[in-house]
């Protein structure tokens, strides 16, 4: 039971059965599963909507609710419990965010938590409100793959734009050097020794030549800077909750059961200045690249962290137990348009180094520590907004 219905009990005993039916009426109707714990991590109170969400019958009540957590937080639950209660510094409770819940076959599935904490005279509660992510991310895949088939038509279209526009431009330079070109090597290819005035209209073909490859180039470095020119709107993020979301998210419905995910961030260098969609996206290609070179290791380790990287910036390091970069791949692994998947049009890496470049920073990978590949990034560490 309860223990504000135990008080209820002890201070009114007139009480006790109406405070139980509302109990019973609130977990019953409550829309989105709902649960209370102790300071201890111990399960008071379990919804009519938590059983069905996690597939739990009431044996529940009492147990750890770090049974409904997939690893890393499965395992540490009660240090960050004992964290919050001797610092009293919040990460979830009273903000809220994305994560994974597990249910009870062991599957994972999203979902959106928002923690309350309430003080009782027999300790301090907390109660869950979590909704499940499941259809909204299922529906936002489809829309997503609509998309990215709309998306992949539109690209291949810009691209024979593209290839269209600079050919055009190009054509006139590159025939007038090769006119020049041509030009010279008749003159000097007369017999005997040219003359002055041979030597001087080679020399002009020569420099006319030049002019017109200069030219050709500020075509394709213009072309290249309205490509990149582009504004992002970049704030003060905190960097657990970019990479917990994008994991989240990237991690659901990937089929990896089994797969050993560990997340470790530096809480000193937690700040970053970025735009947080664009950063979730480096997260995601990189996660789901992981996960994807591990499909057939026996071993299937992934590991995010971060470290202070110096000079005001944060590394972010996304690691897998994969086959690793072949030479060949790894010399071209960021230039567009190579990639080593059957259906990939080899843009991911490509677009990850233009916004982690954009944003200040740099993006390389190597040989990880489980034997795969360990992409790093960096970002622009930041300071805690005046506003709080």
């Amino acid at each position: 039971m309860c223990p504000f219905i135990e008080q209820q009990k002890h201070a009114n005993p007139a009480l006790l059965h109406s405070a139980e039916a509302l109990q019973n009426t609130i977990l019953a109707t409550v829309p989105d599963a709902m649960i209370v714990i102790d300071e201890a991590g111990t399960i008071l109170l379990f919804s009519e909507a938590a059983h069905r969400m996690f597939g739990y019958d009431n044996d529940v009540v009492g147990q750890n609710v770090r049974i409904l957590m997939p690893n890393p937080d499965r395992d540490r639950h009660d240090s960050y419990m004992q964290h919050y209660m001797d610092t009293g510094e919040a990460h979830i409770i009273g903000i809220g965010r994305i994560t994974a819940a597990r249910r009870r076959d062991g599957s994972t599935f999203p979902i959106e938590l928002a923690i309350g904490e309430a003080h009782t005279e027999s300790g301090r509660l907390f109660t869950g409100f979590i909704r499940d992510l499941t259809e909204i991310q299922r529906a936002e895949r489809r829309l997503n793959d609509l998309q990215g088939e709309l998306s992949h038509i539109s690209r291949v279209s810009a691209m024979g734009s593209l290839a269209s526009a600079l050919a055009h431009e190009l054509n006139q330079p590159l025939t007038a050097i090769a006119s020049y070109a041509e030009g010279a090597r008749a003159l000097l290819g007369e017999e005997g020794a040219p003359a002055p005035d041979t030597i001087a209209m080679v020399r002009e073909a020569l420099a006319e030549a030049s002019a017109e490859a200069l030219r050709a180039g500020q075509i394709v470095r213009r072309l290249r800077e309205f490509i990149s020119r582009g504004e992002s709107e970049r704030r003060v993020e905190r960097l657990r909750r970019l990479v917990t979301e994008a994991a989240a998210l990237a991690l659901t419905g990937s089929g990896q059961t089994g797969m050993d995910f560990d997340i470790r961030l530096d809480p000193a260098a937690d700040l970053v200045l970025c735009d947080r969609i664009q950063i979730q996206q480096v997260l995601l290609n990189l996660i789901r690249n992981a996960v994807e070179a591990m499909q057939r290791s026996a071993r299937q380790s992934l590991e995010i962290r971060s470290r202070s990287a110096g000079r005001g910036m944060v590394e972010v390091v996304v690691s897998d137990s994969g086959p690793g970069l072949a030479p060949e791949v790894a010399a071209v692994l960021f230039q567009p348009f190579n990639t080593s998947k059957e259906k990939g049009m080899g843009l991911g890496l490509s677009i990850c180094r233009t916004i982690v470049e954009a944003h200040g920073g740099r993006i390389w990978a190597e040989p990880s520590d489980f034997g795969g590949t360990a992409f790093h990034f960096t970002l622009e560490m930041a300071e805690e907004p005046q506003d709080g």
